[in-house]
């Protein structure tokens, strides 16, 4: 068997002689251990491993977790013991391996045709994988390496197995990809599961795009070396002018969502430009700018206003050659690294790792967020809260004075407000969104500056938990109620 893979991974300048040895180890006791054994598509098994390790390489973490990847499924598939992995790896591996085989046994119950397992025991295991990432981060970017791949060969799977993980994927994955800021591997998980789980609507979807895509693609081909041009005379300097075609899962989520045919999606392909430094990002918009209109209402500054995942850039769409409508986004290396593998980035750049993550304040916020709401989840009602809360779109809105608030997709004035302080929750009388008054049931969208009036003898109503969106605002609601729980809202 061809060892280029784990030649590749040695190649690595970050790991030094010590990495070195434990990987090759690690290698070497993954491939005896699944000795004789084949994947469905005919493979050796250790093909597996080695395609997870070396995706981890390519993100630049550190031996231990190229090890762990290794070593991710001896546990499960071979005679293999915790001990062996403690007794020859260490502590740290052995907690790494044993946490990633717990969540192979995930199994995802959503549709009645699709059920494995009862839905109170698909929440205990996505409690367990949540505190399982809350616990070391790299669990989950193990678990997420494993199931990029699992999902390239999903075709060699039964037909009932491919729906379910590739609905898994979508659902569960990919979002907790997104909230990671890994923007690369959500968008290749997305696409690769999409025909499993809307095959008519990828088949048709691809018919309508396919020329259009080719087309902007070539346009923006030709368009580029002008641009290039017109930022080389102002003495900006680029690292690189590249094109980014939209994802496909990506294309019809905003299609769906927004009405629109595909035409009508001024970001099909993107131009990106990548900077040196802050300092040049807004000196090359304002190039652009000065050789093409902008389009009203859609420049975005992401830079001094990041989204809640940590992404930064700067978004224009402008007028360009020919009067075509053209997305441009404008980031420095650093952002860009980041916008494509988020806190696994962070975990790279790091030189203090120890047993946990460092991390910039957002990410860590949502762990601990996650932790806080996991530990006081019971029963499976909570399981819609938890999808909501922590894995649905976000959003995010400011305070007056600037500061961000993250939440879900649909959120009105009383979840921003609970999102502040209970008390500021419990006493809304009103709110005003970019200096307009709106109703409290108003659906906030990216960017508003919400302002919460309070009143004197305001209550909490029943009619308050129709409005709200986040786990946080409808317990602390219940809590001014007096109630735990009510037939109401069970019949919901």
């Amino acid at each position: 068997m061809s060892t280029k893979e784990l030649e590749k991974i040695l190649s690595n300048p970050k790991y030094k002689n010590g990495d070195r040895t434990l990987i090759e180890q690690s290698f070497n006791f993954a491939r005896l251990a699944h000795d004789g054994q084949k994947r469905l598509s005919g493979q050796e098994y250790i093909t597996h491993p080695l395609a997870v390790a070396e995706f981890l390489s390519g993100l630049s973490l550190d031996a231990k977790t190229i090890s762990a990847a290794l070593l991710h499924d001896v546990l499960e598939d071979t005679a293999a013991t915790a001990e062996d992995i403690k007794k020859q790896f260490g502590d740290e591996v052995a907690f790494l391996v044993q946490a990633v085989t717990k969540l192979n046994k995930i199994e995802y119950s959503q549709s009645p045709q699709l059920k494995r397992v009862s839905t109170q025991d698909h929440l205990n295991s996505l409690k367990q994988m949540f505190l399982a990432m809350a616990q070391d981060i790299r669990v989950i970017l193990i678990k997420l390496a494993d199931r990029l791949h699992n999902i390239e060969t999903l075709s060699h799977l039964p037909k009932a197995d491919q729906k379910r993980i590739a609905r898994e994927t979508i659902e569960i994955y990919s979002p907790i990809a997104a909230r990671l800021g890994m923007g690369k591997i959500k968008g290749q998980l997305e696409d690769m599961a999409f025909p499993y789980v809307y095959p008519t609507e990828y088949a048709n979807l691809i018919k309508e795009v396919r020329q259009k895509y080719d087309d902007r693609l070539r346009y923006i081909e030709r368009t580029m070396p002008i641009v290039k041009r017109y930022l080389k005379d102002a003495d900006i300097n680029m690292f690189s002018l590249h094109s980014r075609a939209k994802h496909y899962y990506s294309l019809y989520q905003k299609m769906l969502k927004k009405g629109l045919e595909s035409d009508k999606i001024l970001d099909l392909v993107a131009m990106r430009i990548i900077v040196p430094d802050i300092k040049s990002c807004y000196a090359a918009l304002g190039v652009i700018h000065k050789h093409y209109k902008p389009m009203p209402g859609f420049i975005k500054d992401f830079i001094a206003l990041p989204k809640p995942n940590g992404y930064q850039s700067l978004h224009t769409t402008i007028f360009c050659e020919n009067k075509h409508l053209v997305e441009i986004q404008i980031r420095t290396a650093e952002m860009h690294e980041m916008a494509e593998n988020g806190i696994a980035a962070h975990w790279a750049y790091s030189e203090n790792r120890k047993q946990s993550v460092v991390a910039n304040a957002k990410e860590i916020e949502w762990i601990n967020q996650l932790k806080k709401f996991l530990s006081d989840t019971q029963t499976s009602d909570h399981l819609s809260n938890l999808k909501i809360d922590f894995l649905k779109s976000r959003i995010f809105a400011l305070t007056p004075k600037g500061d961000v608030k993250d939440l879900p997709e649909g959120s009105t004035p009383i979840d921003f407000a609970y999102s502040i302080h209970t008390e500021l929750g419990s006493s809304i009388m009103g709110a005003k969104v970019n200096g307009k008054m709106v109703p409290i049931s108003y659906k906030l969208k990216n960017g508003d500056v919400v302002e919460i009036i309070k009143g004197r003898k305001i209550k909490p109503t029943m009619d308050w938990l129709k409005m709200v969106k986040t786990a946080e605002a409808r317990r602390q609601i219940k809590s001014s109620l007096g109630k735990t729980e009510t037939i109401w809202e069970r019949r919901k």
